[in-house]
């Protein structure tokens, strides 16, 4: 089942839409930093001192600005003290008190706030789930563009829960999303034209949102826009772009990345055969989930220099990763 990553719903939620083999699972974080102020807005010194300052990580000065100017009815600065409750960000966490300032700025129709107090009822941060109550909030933010709320909602949509299955809807809402330049509503409706669900099947279509998913960083559309570069489907084919593609996902650490450019490096297509960086990819894959028994039998063929080398790089990598874990 496809998961995909923004929003705390997808941690919540089991999505209703076929995806292909090679899809990771993710654990998305449970609620975002607070954008900066719009490009068109209006110039405001006090709002980009508090923005400014939550953004350096100088989050005493952000809740200073942020109180002065919650005293003065604003509700983006309401929005901010929620958000520095809710993470404990130079104050102990507080989800009581981030509710509290969240309802205050949703009660203005701030649509960060909103989109926030949808997670708290879906993570039942302030007491019990409430998914009923949740739904209706990420309706709210979505309407008034909140990106990630329409995303969410297209996933409650085809989950078939909260609203029955409706697989148009769901595709009218990650479109909106996508539109606003959110990566994971790309790539989820990418994944509904590349099938023909709730939209006409669309293998360009697909491929132009997978793209552009791929260059905003979503791993998934990087392996998935990789494969039919290298395959030449729905894109031309340009097999030294995918296995490049295919380098910068397998070092994001994708298994299905990792296992393609095991192959790519054993084969010498798209870039120079390697057998000992063959090798190594593949045992890293191999640890990750992906064996490939075709693979095991070009490594079992490699000379015991080419096969130490790849262990001892093997060894080596995996032992960063570890490191670099929270």
């Amino acid at each position: 089942m496809m998961r995909v990553r923004q929003g705390t719903l997808i941690a919540l939620l089991a999505v209703a839409l076929a995806a292909p083999a090679h899809a990771q699972n993710k654990t998305p974080q449970s609620n975002s930093p607070l954008p900066p102020p719009a490009p068109n807005a209006a110039p405001d010194a006090n709002a980009d001192t508090m923005y400014g300052a939550f953004q350096r990580g100088a989050y005493l000065t952000a809740m200073a600005e942020a109180t002065k100017r919650a005293q003065q009815n604003d509700a983006k600065a309401m929005t901010l003290l929620g958000e520095l409750y809710a993470q404990g960000l130079g104050v102990g966490r507080d989800d009581s008190k981030a509710a509290q300032w969240y309802k205050q700025a949703a009660a203005q129709g701030d649509r960060d706030a909103i989109f926030a107090l949808a997670m708290f009822n879906f993570e039942g941060r302030t007491g019990q789930r409430n998914t009923q109550d949740g739904a209706k909030l990420l309706e709210a933010a979505a309407k008034l563009g909140h990106a990630a709320a329409a995303y969410d909602l297209g996933l409650l949509y085809l989950q078939g829960t909260q609203f029955p299955q409706d697989f148009n809807r769901a595709a009218e809402l990650f479109r909106q999303a996508a539109e606003a330049g959110n990566p994971e509503a790309q790539y989820a409706l990418a994944t509904m034209y590349k099938e023909g669900r709730g939209v006409r099947k669309d293998m360009g279509a697909a491929m132009r949102l997978m793209g552009a998913a791929s260059v905003a960083g979503n791993l998934d559309s990087m392996v998935e826009y990789a494969i039919a570069q290298f395959n030449g489907e729905g894109i031309d084919k340009d097999e030294a772009a995918a296995a490049k593609l295919f380098l910068i996902a397998a070092r994001r650490g994708s298994p299905i990345a990792q296992n393609r450019l095991a192959r790519i490096l054993m084969a010498g297509r798209g870039m120079p055969a390697d057998p000992t960086e063959a090798v190594k990819w593949h045992l890293i894959a191999k640890a990750g989930g992906a064996g490939d028994p075709d693979l095991d039998v070009f490594a079992g063929k490699q000379t015991p220099a080419v096969q130490e080398a790849a262990k001892a790089a093997t060894n080596k990598w995996l032992s960063t990763q570890a490191a670099l874990r929270p």
